[in-house]
């Protein structure tokens, strides 16, 4: 418990020495014309050093995104005054995984059959946008527009069994009834228009910590999806027997407009000037 007092304290202390050196000038805090900018969630080390003092509950420094939608965001200053934001998704992923279906479940060395899944997606987000700050000390504020663009983001679904959809399958639990073959969950395209404004506070020379807060509208268009079934049953109410047959279902196209206020998912963001 002393070590981790005296560790916070060294904190501290390196603190309020930069904020002597940032007054007699010897180092720059703020940004200038040509510098880059990446930014983090700042709530795991902000977490850390608190829960510094009550033990060990809680003392992760895992990062996250700034953004709770894992984009990468960014800026690049003009001048000192002026930053063009940027933020990127690119999200291309294929799953293939192996499922074991225990057949015997009387004896104790199990045979199995080999079920297996496929999945795949996609997904593109970018955002571009103007900031303007205010302020000539390590305390800023800050204001300015974005706008972001999604593309895609559907995700396919294809099931291959091993063992045949029948009635003896079913009762002895090789197959489950109503397995689903296909599914294609339909992406879209997505546009927001956001206006912001924040602060920064410059703990140390090029490092801030930073929040803000937004408004804007936001229009998302979502296509139509399918997911075909396999059943075993009667198809159709003139059937007299049963038999294995599929079953398609369709979901509709989906619009959604909104305006609202947001505060990028309530995180505080760690900002690094290089």
């Amino acid at each position: 418990m002393k070590k981790k007092i005296l560790f916070v304290a060294a904190i501290l202390g390196a603190s309020f020495g930069s904020i002597a050196q940032d007054d007699n000038g010897e180092k720059v805090f703020t940004p200038e014309a040509g510098d880059w900018v990446i930014g983090f969630d700042a709530s795991p080390g902000l977490n850390y050093i608190g829960n510094m003092f009550n033990g060990s509950a809680g003392n992760s420094l895992n990062t996250d995104f700034v953004n709770s939608d894992n984009v990468l965001f960014g800026k690049y200053y003009k001048d000192a005054t002026t930053a063009y934001r940027g933020s990127l998704r690119i999200l291309n992923y294929s799953i293939k995984q192996d499922i074991l279906i225990d057949t015997n479940t009387v004896n104790s060395n199990p045979t199995y059959l080999t079920d297996m899944s496929k999945q795949s997606g996609s997904l593109f987000q970018i955002g571009a946008g103007l900031e303007k700050r205010k302020g000539e000390g390590r305390f800023q504020g800050y204001y300015g527009g974005e706008l972001n663009i999604t593309l895609g983001g559907a995700t396919n679904i294809e099931n291959t069994y091993a063992a045949t959809l029948d009635s003896a399958n079913i009762a002895d639990g090789a197959s489950v009834n109503n397995r689903i073959l296909t599914s294609k969950l339909a992406g879209g395209f997505g546009l927001g228009i956001r206006a912001f404004a924040g602060v920064e506070y410059f703990i140390a020379p090029k490092i801030s910590l930073g929040a803000e807060f937004g408004w804007g509208f936001g229009l998302q268009n979502t296509g139509e999806g399918e997911t075909v079934t396999e059943v075993y049953g009667f198809d159709g109410a003139s059937a007299t027997t049963q038999s294995t047959h599929t079953v398609t279902t369709m979901t509709g196209k989906n619009s959604v407009f909104a305006i609202d206020t947001d505060n990028m998912g309530a995180r505080i963001k760690l900002l690094f000037h290089f």
